[in-house]
């Protein structure tokens, strides 16, 4: 009460005095905790800030704290060399490591790392009958078959006529048999779980290492092409168009997949979490590559990928038999060949003759054109699309809007401060996303479309014109992520001098022949780490933090994965690499199979 008389009994310039010192006190108070923040938020994460005398690390007294990058990076090149190491180089030492796993040998000069989607593939038909694998194949709707060293196949549809040309190329080389092919973009065979399992262990009692003098070595004709029977397999489309329910029935009976609960409003905005992404990464970023594709342990990929929440076309069967395909996800049992668009090399899927200039003259950007498919999207689903998703968070305006909430995000979720962004730390996170991201739908795929557009996501996206892959080569970073399956322009990238920046939880059949953080940079299925890799790619230069960006690690991982795909992903490494499944496959599919096998080094 004394205040309040006094206030009032004071002259009106003491008043403006006492007013003014308070206002200049607390701003005072406010950059100074602001620059407490700043500093903080430098030092955890090994910061420069702008007006400082000296990057923080110059201080003896202050140990710097090494980037998770940096050592993702490191370990990759450990894991690159260990590959290196086991690599064969004659005909002597194959057989033996081959001999070593139980395994035959084909073919020369090879590392048998390369080769383990072949076991993974074939291993459960240890426990089927022969016979039964013959008459399946034989049945199918769509097949190759191969007599007399002579491919053919009856269906004109384009995959089946690329897949038979790839097998032409070898079929000099090829016993009788008859090849399965799946010519949808999804997987279709999922068995449970409990019953691929019993054919493991099935197949673990049956394979035996007959003495060399027992070893057959000729594969058994088959009888000449025949009008075929239909076949008694059980198709089912999923229900209300989901895939989820199907895909986890292949997940362990105590994975989370299975004993989550099966989301069906999907009508909001996504739930994004990190939660189920810690097994996998190191410091928020990738460290398992094979453990982030695979969804058995992340329930929330449900919502989050259109191969889960509604497929362009489901037709799936839990009968298992020998069907070749060109992707899979974890739990599908198809035997898995190189992809028909990397046998053809289609120009725009990848580029064609030109891969790119020289690094120094690439433009610092994200690229990223491309269909919004991933899927059947409806107005009551898209919003968990992975492309939708990624889209919109890569767009600096939506970006801006969200960090300063005048709009909440419709389909994604801004970073977390775990992620050490400088540009979150000073408000203009939307604003350095824009210096560098150039993503954009050419066409906005949906059942109700007019021309490019749909009636439900356009008021979210632009549609952009196209750009040639060719162009796309003259940025720098490239993401690739899913669409209705596996994307077919990962090779295109792989061999170009950009860096690609691989999201995916499809599987391929290069797969083993690819080190994360040494080939490609990997990416978590949320997208949430990715403003956390361009940062340390390309820097930031804000008001107060300044950080240096990592080109010259952005361009050897480039240039790596370059030098590598073009040894390891020819056209010859996927002759190579079918050749050997084939031959394995015929030896499966033959009834003398416990005693064939080759015995060349031994002779």
């Amino acid at each position: 009460m004394i205040f309040l008389i006094s206030w009032r009994r004071a002259s009106g310039k003491l008043r403006f005095f006492i007013l003014a010192i308070g206002f200049l006190l607390l701003f005072v108070y406010i950059k100074k905790l602001e620059h407490f923040s700043v500093k903080k938020l430098s030092q955890a994460s090994g910061y420069v800030l702008a007006n400082d005398p000296a990057p923080i690390w110059a201080n003896k007294n202050l140990k710097k704290t090494p980037h998770p990058i940096d050592e993702l990076i490191e370990d990759a090149e450990k894991k690159f060399e260990s590959l290196l190491a086991k690599r064969s180089h004659d005909l002597k030492t194959t057989a033996a490591q081959y001999k070593k796993e139980g395994e035959d040998i084909h073919h020369q000069d090879s590392t048998c790392d390369f080769f383990d989607q072949i076991y993974h593939d074939l291993a459960p038909f240890w426990g089927v009958k022969p016979s039964l694998m013959r008459e399946k194949a034989r049945s199918y709707e769509m097949t190759i078959s191969i007599r007399n060293h002579q491919a053919s196949a009856e269906s004109n549809w384009f995959w089946t006529q690329i897949w038979l040309d790839l097998i032409e190329s070898i079929q000099h080389l090829l016993p009788d048999m008859d090849i399965a092919l799946n010519a949808m973009d999804e997987p279709r065979i999922v068995v449970p779980w409990e019953e691929i399992n019993k054919f493991m262990e099935m197949e673990q009692k049956a394979r035996k290492m007959p003495a060399p003098e027992e070893i057959i070595t000729e594969f058994s004709s088959l009888k000449a092409l025949y009008k075929k029977e239909q076949d008694d397999i059980e198709w089912e489309t999923g229900e209300n168009g989901s895939y989820w329910g199907i895909a986890t029935r292949g997940c362990h009976p105590d994975s989370l997949a299975r004993n989550s609960v099966f989301m069906t409003d999907l009508n909001h905005p996504p739930l994004i979490s990190l939660e189920y992404s810690i097994p996998h990464t190191y410091k928020s970023f990738v460290s398992n590559y094979s453990a982030s594709t695979d969804f058995c342990n992340q329930p929330d990929l449900q919502a989050l990928h259109g191969m889960m929440i509604k497929p362009l076309s489901i037709s799936s069967t839990k009968d298992f038999f020998p069907m070749f395909g060109g992707s899979k996800l974890q739990t599908n049992n198809e035997i898995l060949l190189p992809a028909p668009i990397y046998w053809s090399n289609e120009e725009r899927y990848s580029g064609g003759y030109y891969h790119g200039g020289p690094w120094e003259q690439k433009l610092d950007y994200v690229i990223w054109r491309g269909v919004a498919t991933g899927g059947r999207n409806r107005p009551d689903n898209w919003r968990g699309f992975q492309r939708h998703r990624f889209v919109a968070m890569t767009n600096g305006s939506k970006v801006s809007a969200a960090e300063q909430w005048r709009s909440i995000p419709e389909n994604w979720a801004l970073p977390s401060s775990q992620h050490g962004l400088a540009a979150l730390a000073e408000n203009r996170l939307g604003e350095w996303t824009h210096e560098w991201a150039d993503t954009a739908f050419v066409d906005l795929k949906c059942d109700t479309q007019e021309n490019l557009t749909c009636d439900y996501t356009s008021p979210y996206f632009s549609v952009m014109p196209n750009m040639m892959m060719g162009d796309q080569f003259d940025r720098k970073y490239l993401p690739d992520i899913d669409g209705n399956s596996f994307s077919g322009r990962y090779r295109g990238f792989l061999l170009s001098t950009s860096l690609p920046i691989k999201a995916t939880i499809f599987h391929e059949w290069h797969d083993s022949r690819l080190v994360p953080w040494k080939h490609f940079v990997p990416m978590d299925n949320r997208f949430m780490e990715f403003w956390g890799i361009m940062q340390y790619f390309i820097g930031y230069e804000g008001t107060n933090i300044k950080i240096e960006g990592h080109d010259d690690k952005a361009k050897k991982i480039a240039l790596d994965g370059q030098n590598w795909a073009n040894q390891v992903l020819r056209t010859e490494d996927m002759q190579i690499y079918v050749l050997r499944l084939l031959l394995e496959y015929a030896r499966l599919s033959d009834d003398k199979r416990d005693k064939m096998g080759w015995v060349g080094d031994l002779t």
